[in-house]
């Protein structure tokens, strides 16, 4: 395996906008780091989830995939579009109505069974970088959990940044609220189209 491709690999998947990271940013500016850490977490946990199914299912998953990815990128895409029509409709005082409620561990972690991104990253990572290489229980649940942390280090570190320009991003919400949106429409519309030239 090629240690430099394969990290080259996770970390810019890992770390570019996506569903998880621009979320993870827009909780932190709403309602601080602290409370978006539980978001991070269950991104964590349910990418874990995510890469040990690909791991064990991975020979059932190239056969299944195919048959149900339009239908999970369709589901995918509209909750991106839902996610990027609540955020620009979204005003100041809205941000204490919702304390709680979408941030928590349980969001971040469900969010990853309806992330096409994630779920056909995993797909990828461990078919072409894993799987030829290395089969063994520990090598699986190790990489599994490897690729978890580096989710949570990514949603953690799009975390810090929108809890450090808190007060920048508070004087100008509404216009970050936008282009926000606007990255998660742009996210959405790239799963689409790379679904469909492939």
């Amino acid at each position: 395996m090629s240690l430099l491709s394969f990290f080259l690999y996770v970390f810019v998947t890992s770390f570019t906008p996506g569903p998880n990271n621009i979320m993870a940013m827009v909780f932190a500016n709403r309602f601080g780091l602290r409370n978006t850490i539980r978001f991070c977490w269950g991104v964590s946990a349910g990418f874990f989830v995510i890469m040990i199914l690909c791991s064990y299912f991975n020979l059932l998953l190239h056969q299944f995939i195919p048959r149900i990815e339009l239908i999970m990128t369709i589901i995918g895409v509209i909750y991106m579009l839902f996610l990027a029509l609540k955020m620009m409709s979204s005003k100041p005082d809205d941000q204490n109505n919702n304390d709680g409620k979408h941030n928590g561990f349980l969001i971040g972690m469900l969010l990853q069974f309806i992330n096409p991104k994630g779920i056909l990253y995993g797909v990828t990572v461990i078919s072409t970088f894993i799987l030829p290489y290395h089969t063994s229980h520990t090598s699986l649940i190790f990489f599994s959990i490897f690729l978890a942390l580096v989710g949570f280090l990514s949603t953690f570190c799009w975390s810090v940044f929108g809890s450090i320009f808190q007060s920048f991003l508070a004087k100008y919400r509404s216009q970050f609220n936008v282009i926000m949106a606007l990255l998660l429409v742009y996210s959405a519309g790239s799963i689409l189209v790379g679904y469909f030239i492939r």
